[in-house]
């Protein structure tokens, strides 16, 4: 075996193949097993594919053991510290930061891009005041080819670059429409004169009888500094379960909003992007901070199914980089917008009960992003229902920079996973009256 290859034995036939590793800039190399079956007659077992690469990307990177999140080789602490959201989109999407022009330029094509087609604001009639906002997400985005479906050559890299710009100009309006309808609001239109969470914030809470942008254009720039903030840190994570589906669904030749629409279903899961909804249940179910060392007894009793939410996390082994930075802004917009809702209290005794546990840290049990996230969402009075239509809001550039950088790959193929099958074996058929 030479150091660029993998010897690999089928022991039940005594047949022996080598396979090329395929490496990375950095990161852990892969055996290139395409023609596995072909030489050996398996194939590999990889439930929640936990040691398969299933392409190859320039766009983010993870080092799980040593915390560490790249986009586009830029360390998340320098881009959260640095640059703003729409800055950051352009970068996944186009590979490099943009010059000062051509960051104005992106600005001005999402601005323009923000509205939504009156016929499309009528769509929302079609669903009941009281469905959820991640369930109206997926129709609506899905809807969008219908609105656009003139420039949906997918060969044509201009048509790709428009209805990526138009899906992160427009989700943050679908959005707050999506708020809206369920509350019984008028729709706001995005206005031109402001930024991207500026606008956002301002569709989701203006009135009619009160403005949520004063004469000036203001608004606390601690509520868009946390926005911004947590945009970027969700704007993309490697191949999660909705950026895959994004692929996978790419691989058929879909066009890019059913895609995406397929991206915003996988992120629904109460395991995906409902994480940080599901420490406000959490804390919920604690209810007062008396009752900590309880529920942190039941955490660590392997025989009981309750779960510490925001805690840890699947690809993080070491602490969770984003967590890091949320954590300070976490408590700067608490001490800005102070409440009497005991949740925020329980939270922060929850945060740092764990952090002083012995248990918690022999396990590396930190609080990871949905852990602050959520409690960010709720002080900025961001329904609980709306905070996966938060990460949809961020994840969006993520999702369109993969479709972009996959669709643009010669030689692609649809993606079949295998299975090992479990069912019956050959059976004749019985007609119905011998059964």
């Amino acid at each position: 075996m030479t150091k660029d290859t993998v010897t690999i034995t089928n022991n039940a036939t005594g047949e022996v193949a080598e396979f090329a590793l395929s490496r990375g800039t950095v990161g852990i190399p892969a055996v290139d097993i395409g023609t596995l079956n072909k030489e050996l007659g398996v194939f590999t077992f990889d439930p929640g594919f936990m040691s398969t690469a299933s392409c190859k990307s320039a766009i983010t990177y993870i080092d799980g053991d040593k915390g560490v999140l790249l986009y586009r080789g830029y360390p998340i602490e320098q881009l959260a510290a640095k640059s703003s959201f729409v800055e950051v989109a352009y970068l996944l999407m186009n590979g490099e930061l943009p010059t000062e022009f051509e960051l104005l330029s992106f600005k001005d094509e999402i601005r323009h891009h923000s509205m939504i087609h009156e016929a499309l604001r009528v769509f929302f009639n079609g669903f009941h005041y009281d469905a959820h906002p991640m369930s109206m997400m997926v129709g609506v985005m899905g809807s969008l080819s219908a609105f656009y479906h003139s420039e949906l050559d997918m060969n044509d890299p201009e048509h790709r670059r428009i209805s990526a710009m138009r899906m992160v100009a427009k989700v943050p309006t679908i959005a707050a429409a999506c708020y809206r309808h369920s509350v019984g609001w008028p729709f706001v239109y995005p206005r031109l004169d402001l930024g991207y969470c500026e606008n956002f914030m301002n569709m989701m809470f203006s009135l009619p009888s009160q403005k949520y942008v004063d004469k000036n254009n203001y608004i606390d720039p601690v509520t868009i500094k946390a926005l911004n903030l947590l945009f970027i840190l969700h704007a993309d994570h490697e191949q999660n379960a909705s950026t895959s589906t994004v692929r996978l669904a790419s691989s058929t030749g879909a066009n890019p909003y059913a895609c995406v629409a397929a991206g915003i279903s996988a992120l629904w899961g109460p395991a995906h992007g409902g994480a940080n909804e599901a420490v406000l249940a959490m804390l919920a179910e604690i209810g007062t901070v008396d009752r900590i060392p309880e529920f942190i007894a039941k955490a660590k009793d392997k025989n009981d199914p309750f779960r510490l939410m925001g805690f840890g996390h699947r690809v993080y082994k070491n602490f969770d980089p984003r967590a890091t930075i949320t954590r300070e802004t976490c408590h700067e917009v608490l001490a800005k917008f102070p409440s009497d809702d005991p949740l925020f209290e329980l939270a922060l005794a929850l945060e740092e009960y764990a952090l002083k546990d012995e248990y918690f840290i022999e396990k590396k049990l930190y609080p990871n992003v949905d852990f602050y996230s959520g409690i960010i969402y709720k002080a900025l009075k961001i329904p609980e229902d709306m905070f996966t239509v938060m990460f949809v809001i961020a994840r969006t550039a993520g999702w369109v920079s993969h479709w972009m950088e996959m669709m643009s790959e010669p030689g692609q193929r649809i993606g079949r996973p295998r299975q090992i099958y479990t069912g019956n074996d050959v059976r004749d058929y019985v007609v119905e009256s011998d059964r």
